[in-house]
């Protein structure tokens, strides 16, 4: 098993919140997208607000 890499995982996070932010700015005249991403970015912030507090731990 590989191990885990909490700061690698905290850019992969920071890499979608990026890309999901640009589909909203392109889609924010279609309801269904913005309503989408508007989840998206709030399941986004659940991940970095727990692997923020694991790369603390981690002192990376």
């Amino acid at each position: 098993m590989d191990q885990i890499d909490p700061a690698r995982m905290a850019d992969y996070i920071g890499q979608l919140r990026e890309t999901a932010e640009a589909l909203q700015k392109m889609g924010k005249d279609l309801p269904a997208v913005d309503k989408n991403i508007s989840r998206l970015l709030a399941s986004v912030k659940m991940l970095e607000l727990n692997i923020n507090d694991l790369v603390e731990l981690s002192g990376k």
